[in-house]
C-alpha cells in the first residue's frame, strides 16, 4: 500500500510566467495585479496537479509503502528518478543499490523492476521503504500550460463561484493526463 507523497523540494518555477499570464488576462501594462496574478497562476498549477494526478514543474518528493510489491506500479509521475531507502531486518535503514532495481517510467506510468537475477533485501516487519523521487516535467506540454493560462484567465475574470454543466475546455486539455 502506497501512502500519500511529501514534497520535500518544491517546484522553483511555475510552468506560466508572469508575462504570460498577464497577456491571457489582457492586462500586461500595468503591475497593479501582478501579486494576484501570481497567487492565480500557483493556485491554477495546484488545480491541475490535483485534476490530473501528476506533478507538473520538476520536483522531489517521498513516497512510502508497505512493500517491495507495490512497485509494480508507483503513485507518482512522471518520474524523473528516484533513490530508496529501507529498515534492514536489523533496524537499520540502507539505501537500495541501484545495481538491484530498473526504474521504468514514461510520462503516465512507472514502476520499479528487479534486475535480472538480483533479489529484494528483507526489511524489518512493520516498517516502511521509502522512494525519493524527482517528479514532474522537464518541459510542460503546451495542453498543460494552456489549461493553466485559461484557469487564470477564468479566475481573474469571475472572482466569484459559477456553475458550468458538461465539459469544459479545461477537461478537453487535460484529459490526456488524469491519472
Amino acid at each position: 500500500m502506497w501512502y500519500p507523497a511529501v514534497v520535500t523540494d518544491g517546484a522553483d518555477t511555475e510552468p506560466v510566467t508572469l508575462p504570460e499570464a498577464k497577456k491571457q488576462v489582457h492586462v500586461e501594462y500595468h503591475t497593479d495585479d501582478d501579486a494576484y496574478i501570481e497567487r492565480l497562476i500557483s493556485a491554477a498549477r495546484e488545480h491541475v496537479e490535483a485534476y490530473c494526478g501528476t506533478r507538473i514543474p520538476e520536483q522531489i518528493v517521498a513516497v512510502k509503502c508497505d512493500s517491495f510489491a507495490d512497485f509494480a506500479w508507483l503513485p507518482v509521475v512522471p518520474v524523473q528518478s528516484i533513490g530508496i531507502q529501507y529498515v534492514d531486518i536489523d533496524g537499520a535503514t540502507q539505501t537500495l543499490s541501484t545495481d538491484v532495481y530498473e526504474l521504468r517510467a514514461d510520462d503516465l506510468d512507472a514502476s520499479i523492476v528487479l534486475k535480472f537475477g538480483q533479489s529484494w533485501p528483507s526489511i524489518q516487519k512493520g516498517s516502511r521503504i521509502t522512494v525519493t523521487a524527482v517528479v514532474g516535467y522537464s518541459t510542460t506540454p503546451q495542453a498543460v500550460r494552456q489549461a493553466i493560462l485559461v484557469l487564470v484567465s477564468e479566475w481573474f475574470e469571475t472572482r466569484e463561484i459559477s456553475k458550468s454543466d458538461g465539459r469544459t475546455v479545461l477537461d478537453d486539455l487535460l484529459t490526456n493526463f488524469r491519472r
